[in-house]
C-alpha cells in the first residue's frame, strides 16, 4: 500500500490573462471555477466522488480565505468535500499535485483534484508601516483633544500605498527582488542580453505556433466574465516580437548594463489550472484513461540569491535516483521566470566544475536540446501566475508527451526564497 501507481488522468486551465494596471475580471477562485466546471463536466463520475481538493495559491485575497474550499463549494463538490490550500511561492501549483501524489501512493486517497490559481492583478495595495502605526494611534485615541493631537502626526506619504506584489517578489533574507537574482546568474554564467532576448522571442513564437495549430485544445478552457466577455487564449503572446524591438528596452533591475528587461522576463498574469490525480483503483472503477504516470518528485533548496538554479538541483536529483541520463528525458518543461535564469540553468548543466562541485557528478550533465525544452513556449510568452505555473507545466508536459510520443518528461521550476521543484512523468502504455 506504500507504493501504489499514481496517474494524471485529465486536466484543464484557463487562458492566462496579462495584468494591465488594474484588477482583472477574475479573482483566484473565479479562475479556478472557470476551468474547473468544464473539466468536471467531462468526467464519467460525480463531482462528490473525489476524496480531496488541494489548491496552490500565493496571493490569497481577503474575500477568499482558503480558496481551495471556496472553489470546491462553488464547483458543486458537496459540503462534505475536504479542501485545503498550499503555498510554496512559485511551486504552489506543483505542490498541490505532489501532495495528492503522495496521499494516493501511500493508499490514503484514490481520487484528488489538485490545482493552482492566482490573480496577480488583484494583489493588494499595502499601507506603509508608519501609516499603520498612525492609524493604530488614531483608533486608540481617548477624547477629542487626544484625536486632535494625533492628527498632527498625519503625513501626505501615508496616503501612498505600496504594491503588495512588489514586496512579495522581494526576498526578505537577501533583500533582492527576483529580477536581481536573475542578474546574478546572468553574470555568473556570462549570459548576454542578446541571448536572453533571442530566447524570449522563441518563447513567443512557440506559443503562437501552438495556438495556431490547435495544440492547446482541450487544455485551455474558455472563460466568461460577469459582463459576458469571452476569453479563449493566452493574451500575453507577442506575435510580432523581434530582436530589434526587444533591444530597445532598458534593463529593469540593474541599469544600465543589466540583462533582464520587461521583454525577456515572465509577465504579471492571472490564471488557474487543475489536474485530476487518481490511483489504479480509481482508474479501473471509473473507466478512466490516464495521460501519464507520476513517477517521482523532488524539492531542493539553495541560497535565495541564486534561487533560479533550483531546477538544476531537483531535476538532477530525480535523474540520479532513477539512473536516467539526459538522453532518457524526452521533454522538459522549465518554468521561464526569466530568460537569463533559464539559460543559466542550461549553462550550469553543461559546466563541468558546477556539476562536480555542486551536483556531485563526475562531469557535466550535458546540454539540454532546445527542441525538447518548453516546446510550446513558456512563461515569458504565457505569463507566470505564481501559484498556478507549477500545475500548468505538469499538465502541459503530460499532454505534450502524449502528442510527441515521448516516454519520459520532467517539469521543473525555480522558487522564490531559494528552492526548486521537479516532477518526473512517464507515458502510460
Amino acid at each position: 500500500m506504500k507504493d501504489r501507481p499514481v496517474y494524471l488522468v485529465d486536466g484543464a486551465r484557463t487562458p492566462f490573462l496579462k495584468a494591465r494596471g488594474k484588477p482583472g475580471p477574475f479573482t483566484p477562485v473565479d479562475l479556478a471555477v472557470q476551468c474547473g466546471r468544464p473539466l468536471l463536466a467531462r468526467q464519467p463520475f460525480a463531482r462528490d466522488a473525489f476524496d480531496l481538493v488541494i489548491l496552490g495559491c500565493v496571493n490569497v485575497i481577503a474575500d477568499e480565505m482558503n480558496p481551495a474550499r471556496v472553489a470546491a463549494l462553488r464547483l458543486g463538490m458537496g459540503v462534505a468535500m475536504p479542501a485545503f490550500t498550499v503555498q510554496i511561492n512559485c511551486g504552489s501549483g506543483m505542490q498541490s499535485i505532489d501532495t495528492a501524489y503522495r496521499y494516493i501512493r501511500e493508499g490514503k486517497q484514490d481520487l484528488i483534484l489538485a490545482g493552482g490559481a492566482e490573480a496577480l492583478s488583484h494583489a493588494p495595495l499595502v499601507l506603509r508601516e508608519e501609516a499603520v502605526e498612525w492609524y493604530a494611534q488614531m483608533a486608540t485615541a481617548k477624547g477629542p483633544l487626544d484625536v486632535a493631537s494625533k492628527l498632527g502626526g498625519l503625513r501626505p506619504g501615508f496616503f501612498k500605498p505600496v504594491l503588495g506584489l512588489e514586496r512579495g517578489l522581494t526576498d526578505p533574507i537577501t533583500d533582492l527582488n527576483m529580477g536581481q537574482t536573475a542578474e546574478i546568474l546572468a553574470h555568473r554564467f556570462e549570459i548576454t542580453r542578446e541571448q536572453a532576448d533571442v530566447y524570449a522571442i522563441e518563447s513567443h513564437r512557440r506559443l503562437a505556433r501552438a495556438q495556431d495549430e490547435g495544440r492547446l485544445a482541450g487544455e485551455v478552457m474558455s472563460a466568461f466574465d460577469r459582463d459576458g466577455q469571452h476569453y479563449d487564449y493566452d493574451d500575453g503572446v507577442r506575435r510580432d516580437s523581434d530582436f530589434e524591438a526587444l533591444a530597445k528596452l532598458n534593463p529593469v533591475f540593474e541599469k544600465p548594463y543589466g540583462k533582464v528587461t520587461a521583454g525577456n522576463a515572465s509577465q504579471i498574469t492571472d490564471g488557474a489550472s487543475w489536474v485530476i490525480i487518481a490511483s489504479e483503483k480509481a482508474v479501473e472503477d471509473h473507466g478512466l484513461s490516464p495521460i501519464a504516470r507520476i513517477v517521482d518528485s523532488e524539492w531542493s533548496a539553495l541560497d535565495p540569491s541564486i534561487m533560479g538554479l533550483g531546477p538544476v538541483l531537483c531535476s538532477t536529483a530525480i535523474t540520479q535516483r532513477h539512473r536516467l541520463g539526459r538522453e532518457d528525458i524526452g521533454l522538459w518543461e522549465l518554468n521561464e521566470a526569466f530568460a537569463a535564469q533559464v539559460l543559466a540553468c542550461l549553462a550550469a548543466w553543461d559546466d563541468d566544475a558546477f556539476c562536480r562541485d555542486v551536483l556531485g557528478l563526475d562531469g557535466a550533465f550535458g546540454p539540454i536540446d532546445g527542441d525538447r525544452l518548453n516546446v510550446d513556449g513558456g512563461a515569458i510568452a504565457l505569463g507566470h501566475p505564481v501559484g498556478t505555473s507549477g500545475n500548468r507545466i505538469v499538465l502541459h508536459l503530460a499532454n505534450a508527451m502524449k502528442a510527441h510520443g515521448e516516454k519520459r518528461g520532467i517539469a521543473t521550476e525555480c522558487i522564490g526564497g531559494g528552492q526548486g521543484g521537479a516532477m518526473l512523468l512517464e507515458a502510460v502504455e
